[in-house]
């Protein structure tokens, strides 16, 4: 059975990602030297896009024959992605080697790289087309933020179609990570508690969040963090849904909190602001139809969380 479709960009990755094949050489170099296959070049971590054939129609991932694209970077990082549902292999590769693809080079031409933060906020591609480009940018920025042994400091070699890094001087072994935050609406009754940080655009509130910490579980960094940012004391937690965050390697996991009270004090540190919205004040905000305040978009999972509060979910 398919698994329900999470509300979150960045989520929904529609690939296999066939890990039985990465360790399988004989496969990789096939598919690589097959003119079908399909790879997304990567600069600087911004995905290749296209331009609209025909007006109206959207902009397009970059996806290219793979030996035209490794062809103008040879020594960066490829990564194998997974299979579609067509059956085809896909990649992407690092083409940060090249000082200026879009000008010249066999990319010359053919498209620009744009940031992938931007593209999701503006909604310009498909949620699946995001996912993917997801996967690709935290793969090769793993790669490119871990190029030595955190053991010994010697130079890693690339393994297991880029979901390793090998070091041959001691042997150890590296893999790619993924940092859980936590990112919880509290509640308490028919209200819901928002905070700002200075840095949010005025008007502002979004849901608490925080990074979860070693030998710590998912209900216990929630209570911790709104302990530490709002001196809120929890009661309860419930998972919600998850949002894969690339920038860099992060996965947020949206929790709605119950408080034991409506007490509050904000730190002022991480925090500048905070207070209770009733039901009644956030619909409209989840609308968008608000004018002293507003919470993040649908690109945020914060924006969910209070969606889901406001549907007494």
């Amino acid at each position: 059975m398919a698994l329900e479709a999470n509300p979150n960009i960045f989520a929904n990755n529609p690939l296999d990602r066939a890990g039985h094949f990465r360790t399988d050489p004989a496969w990789l170099d096939a598919r690589m030297a097959d003119p079908s296959t399909l790879c997304v070049p990567l600069h600087y971590l911004k995905p290749l896009i296209l331009p609209e054939a025909q007006k109206g129609m959207g902009v397009d991932v970059g996806w290219m024959p793979f030996e035209l694209v490794r062809s103008g970077a040879p020594q960066g990082t490829t990564v194998f992605l997974g299979i579609n549902k067509r059956g085809k292999a896909l990649f992407a590769h690092d083409v940060s080697a090249l000082k200026d693809p879009v000008n010249e080079g066999p990319l010359k031409g053919l498209g620009s790289f744009d940031d992938l933060r931007g593209l999701g906020m503006s909604a310009a591609l498909p949620g699946t087309e995001l996912a993917i480009l997801a996967q690709a940018k935290a793969m090769i920025d793993w790669h490119a933020r871990h190029q030595h042994c955190a053991v010994c400091g010697t130079p890693t070699l690339v393994a297991e179609a880029g979901y390793k890094r090998a070091c041959p001087s001691c042997k150890s072994e590296h893999f790619p990570r993924t940092d859980p935050v936590v990112i919880m609406l509290a509640t308490y009754g028919d209200k819901a508690f928002l905070g700002r940080q200075k840095l949010f655009p005025k008007g502002m509130f979004s849901a608490l969040a925080g990074f979860v910490e070693p030998g710590e579980s998912i209900e216990e960094a929630v209570a911790r963090e709104l302990d530490e940012e709002a001196k809120l004391v929890t009661r309860s937690v419930r998972y919600h849904s998850t949002q894969p965050w690339p920038f860099p390697s992060s996965l947020m996991i949206g929790c709605i909190a119950e408080a034991e009270s409506e007490e509050f004090h904000i730190d002022g540190v991480e925090l500048s602001e905070g207070r209770w919205f009733s039901r009644d004040e956030l619909v409209p905000a989840v609308a968008g139809q608000t004018r002293d305040f507003f919470v993040p978009p649908s690109f945020a999972i914060a924006h969910h969380l209070v969606k889901a509060f406001v549907e007494k979910w």
